[in-house]
């Protein structure tokens, strides 16, 4: 049996029924098997063994009163997996999916996603069961005042700093900073993801966005290509796959798909990106009510997919950018897009390849961008925000701008220098999860054995 192996069936064994950190961990392990085999050192140190299991796991109850006076109860988390570069620095995700194997499987990656980046920031991860959607601003306020109640013990700008993620918008982080700031009684850059009017900066909400759409640049760039005229097939409707859209037409390609909880837009002349904000940032409508302003789109219901995959997948497209949850993109998607002629896959959300369908993209070598590399650039400039809070300065757009696309280009340059390092120059999965583990790694062994 392997030494990865017997770490497998260790980590089922002391975390059961955790599929999804199962397949994270076992995505990033078999990547590393090239250097565990030829460095002792990392195996000595028990590197593998420490890595997978958190330094902290927190789980907590979430009691808020709703509209009508009843009592609701959650269930909260905040994984602190990995301080070795820094302050533990991830998301809050509120979704009804949310559960301790989504945690883990997230703050796992994003020890690696933190790592690649080069900035001074460890990973976690946090969230609750909690669904915002159907609910008033005052229930998301008692409920994000109820969840502060416990995270504030555990928090700090020197110790954790949590930020958005799915259903933790700029209202939530309100709300949260506004009880933290009660309870402890300080004004300090706690969370990132804040309002411009008290600490936040600018270009956050479209960091991540920006940086896949930048990543999917420099895989294609590489190769002598580019964006200019590339049709492209986004999944969500979310921050990330608005702003991939908007950073796509900037770079002049096409993005031609998004979609949502109810189905997929299919506009073939190019998604209108002034109609896809009103429908999500401001009305917060379903993406169906797209086609009564542009009659020459197609949506696609839900109850309309194919049986054995997504319906974003199987439109013809040149390049694809899945940026909505984990797994939405399987084996069967994956073939349908290779024999559409799709050349290169960038993840805008955290592992929405499954595996099968990334060893699919591997073997035909085509670009693959991994999450923890192309959709880094959301943590990227949530550091930038915590380094304008500890310095009181606020950057322009620009500057923000050029400083993510400068991270962006250095995080593509570390995973395919190390791809070649390792002899496999097409496989950003490997040289991502390497260069991010070595940093990582390499920090712990100085630190002794904590």
């Amino acid at each position: 049996m392997t030494y990865i192996h017997q770490t497998i069936l260790k980590l089922q064994h002391t975390s059961p029924a955790q599929t999804e950190f199962y397949q994270a961990v076992e995505e990033v392990l078999n990547s590393l098997r090239p250097i565990l085999e030829n460095d002792e050192n990392y195996r000595h140190h028990a590197i593998i063994e420490r890595l997978v299991e958190p330094e902290r796991q927190i789980m907590f109850r979430v009691p808020w009163v709703n509209d009508l006076g009843e009592i609701q109860v959650n269930k909260g988390y905040r994984i602190e997996f990995n301080s070795a570069l820094g302050p533990y620095k991830g998301g809050l995700r509120f979704h009804p999916s949310v559960n301790a194997s989504i945690i883990k499987f997230l703050g796992f990656e994003q020890v690696f996603k933190n790592a690649l980046t080069g900035l001074p920031i460890g990973g976690g991860k946090g969230g609750a069961n909690f669904d915002p959607k159907g609910k008033s601003d005052g229930e998301i306020m008692r409920f994000c005042q109820s969840f502060m109640n416990e995270m504030y013990r555990h928090i700090g700008p020197t110790t954790d700093v949590p930020a958005g993620d799915i259903g933790v918008g700029a209202r939530e982080i309100g709300y949260m900073f506004g009880q933290y700031k009660r309870l402890t009684g300080r004004y300090e850059g706690v969370l990132t993801g804040k309002s411009l009017l008290w600490g936040g900066s600018l270009a956050r909400k479209e960091a991540t966005g920006y940086g896949c759409a930048y990543f999917a640049q420099y895989m294609l760039e590489a190769k002598g290509d580019s964006l200019a005229g590339k049709r492209c097939l986004v999944s969500g409707a979310g921050n990330v796959a608005i702003y991939t859209i908007e950073k796509l037409y900037q770079l002049g390609a096409r993005p031609i798909t998004c979609s949502d909880s109810s189905g997929t837009l299919y506009h073939a002349e190019g998604i209108n990106l002034d109609t896809l904000k009103d429908l999500k940032e401001v009305r917060k409508a379903r993406l169906d009510n797209y086609l009564a302003p542009h009659p020459g789109a197609k949506f696609i219901p839900v109850s309309e997919y194919p049986d054995d995959g997504h319906a974003v997948w199987r439109i013809p497209g040149d390049l694809a950018f899945p940026c909505a949850t984990q797994n939405e993109l399987g084996a069967a998607d994956a073939v349908e897009l290779l024999s559409n002629g799709c050349i290169a896959v960038t993840e805008g959300a955290n592992m929405p390849t499954s595996q099968d369908a990334v060893d699919l993209f591997r073997d035909a070598r085509i670009c693959f961008g991994p999450g923890k590399a192309a959709n880094a650039g959301g943590v990227s400039v949530s550091q930038l925000e915590m380094a304008q809070n500890a310095s009181m300065q606020t950057w322009s757009f620009d500057e923000v701008d050029r400083k993510l696309k400068a991270i962006m280009s250095r995080i593509y340059q570390n995973a395919s220098e190390t791809a070649r390092e390792f002899g496999k120059p097409h496989d950003l999965v490997l040289g991502a999860n390497i260069a991010g583990f070595r940093r990582v790694a390499d920090a712990m062994i100085e630190q002794g054995v904590v």
